[in-house]
C-alpha cells in the first residue's frame, strides 16, 4: 500500500501551529523546569526514506524482499566432492545425476537429495568398539551362525562398498535413502550363513583362508549381479572367527598333542641325521683306509711290475756274445790286477763264464768279490 506525504506534511502543519500558539506557556514552563529544551515533539515521525519515497527506493525495497525470498527458500544447492545430487520434479527422480558443483532449482517444485558416494564400511562386531563417529562407518552385530553339526559360532568381519554416481538416482528411487540395510547387509548375512554353515566349528580355523575367499566372492557376485549394479563391492576382510568355549578348548589340545606329536618326530628325524653323519663318518673313514692300503698295493704291484719287467728287458739283452764280451773285459782286469799282485790267486767258474773269483793271498782276512 503506497505511502500518503500529504497526510504527514498537513500533520507536521498542525503540529507546527498549536507549537507557536503555545510557546508563552511552554516557555514559562521551560525557564521553571531548566533544562528540559525545545518545543513539543510529535509521537511518529516518519523516516526521510518515506518521505522521499520514489521509483528508485521501489527498486531497493525489491531487491531487499527478493533477498530476503531467496535467503528462506534457498533455491541452490552445492555438491560436494564424493557426492552427487538427485534432482526430485513433482515426486519424479531424474535419471541423470548432479555433479559436484553449484546447482539451482525450483523450491516447491522441486527438491535435490545429496547422497555420499564415497566407500563406506560395515562392521559385523561382536563388542562395539568406536573410537569416534563416521557416517560413513556403520557397526552391526557379528553374525551368528550354526556350523554342520548345529553348534553356534559368531563371524566378525568388515565390508568396504560405495554406491556407484551413475546409478544413483536409479538406486535411490528404488531401494530409498535406507540402501545399505536392503542391498549389503541382507547378501552379506546370507552368504556368510550359507558357507560356514558347511563346516565344522574344528575346520574353521584351519580353513579361514579357504572360508574367507568363498565369502568374499560370494558377496561381490551376488550384489553386482542386481539389475543397473547398483553398488560396488570393494573388499570383504574376515576379521574374527569366535568359537564356542568347548570347541576352542579341543582345538587347544588338539593343537598341543600335534605340537608334541611334531616336537618328537623332529627328535626322531635329528637322531637319524646324526647316526647318519656317523655312519657317513665312519664310512668315509673305511674308505680313507682302503684306498691308502689299495694305493699302497698298487704301488708295489706296479713296482715289482716294473722290476720284472727290466730284468726281463736285461736276461733278453744277454747274449752270448755279450757275455764273452764281458768276460775278456773282466780278464783283462784279472791280468791287470795279477801284474800288480803275484800272490792273488784266481778262480774260474765252469765254462768260463763270468764272474770270475780271485782272492789276495797276503791279506787272509780281506776277501773281494768283483763283479759286473
Amino acid at each position: 500500500m503506497p505511502i500518503d506525504n500529504d497526510y504527514f506534511k498537513n500533520r507536521q502543519k498542525q503540529q507546527s501551529g498549536s507549537t507557536n500558539n503555545s510557546s508563552n506557556d511552554n516557555k514559562n514552563n521551560n525557564n521553571g523546569g531548566g533544562n528540559g529544551g525545545g518545543g513539543y515533539e510529535p509521537p511518529f515521525q516518519a523516516p526521510d526514506l518515506f518521505k522521499n519515497f520514489n521509483k528508485q527506493s521501489g527498486i531497493i525495497y525489491g531487491i531487499i524482499i527478493l533477498a530476503v525470498l531467496l535467503f528462506f527458500t534457498k533455491p541452490f544447492v552445492i555438491i560436494n566432492s564424493g557426492e552427487v545430487g538427485i534432482k526430485v520434479t513433482t515426486g519424479k527422480y531424474e535419471t541423470d545425476p548432479l555433479q559436484p558443483g553449484f546447482h539451482l532449482y525450483i523450491p516447491v517444485i522441486q527438491k535435490v537429495i545429496t547422497v555420499d558416494t564415497k566407500v563406506r564400511l560395515i562392521n559385523y562386531m561382536t563388542v562395539e568398539q568406536m573410537s569416534g563417529f563416521d557416517s560413513g562407518i556403520k557397526v552391526n552385530p557379528a553374525i551368528n551362525i550354526l556350523d554342520a553339526r548345529g553348534l553356534p559360532v559368531s563371524i566378525e568381519l568388515t565390508v568396504q562398498y560405495k554406491l556407484l554416481p551413475s546409478g544413483a538416482p536409479m538406486t535411490i528411487a528404488t531401494w530409498g535413502l535406507s540402501w545399505e540395510d536392503k542391498i549389503v547387509n541382507p547378501v552379506v548375512r546370507n552368504i556368510v550363513r550359507n558357507v560356514v554353515g558347511e563346516f565344522n566349528a574344528e575346520q574353521l580355523p584351519t580353513k579361514r583362508n579357504e572360508i574367507a575367499v568363498l565369502i568374499e566372492n560370494g558377496i561381490r557376485s551376488q550384489i553386482e549381479a542386481l539389475e543397473g549394479r547398483p553398488v560396488s563391492i570393494e573388499s570383504v576382510q574376515l576379521r574374527e572367527i569366535v568359537l564356542p568355549v568347548k570347541i576352542k578348548e579341543q582345538i587347544e589340545r588338539v593343537q598341543i598333542a600335534n605340537q608334541e606329536s611334531e616336537r618328537v618326530k623332529y627328535e626322531v628325524l635329528r637322531a637319524k641325521q646324526e647316526a647318519e653323519k656317523k655312519a657317513a663318518l665312519a664310512k668315509g673313514e673305511a674308505d680313507k683306509n682302503r684306498i691308502e692300503a689299495q694305493g699302497r698295493a698298487d704301488a708295489v704291484t706296479i713296482e715289482a711290475a716294473a722290476q720284472s719287467k727290466a730284468n726281463k728287458l736285461v736276461a733278453e739283452s744277454l747274449t752270448s756274445k755279450l757275455l764273452h764280451m764281458q768276460q775278456i773285459e773282466v780278464q783283462g782286469r784279472f791280468n791287470d790286477a795279477l801284474r800288480e799282485n803275484k800272490d792273488a790267486k784266481i778262480f774260474l767258474t765252469p765254462g768260463g763264464s763270468t764272474p770270475n773269483i780271485w782272492v789276495d793271498t797276503k791279506d787272509t782276512q780281506r776277501a773281494t768279490a768283483v763283479s759286473n
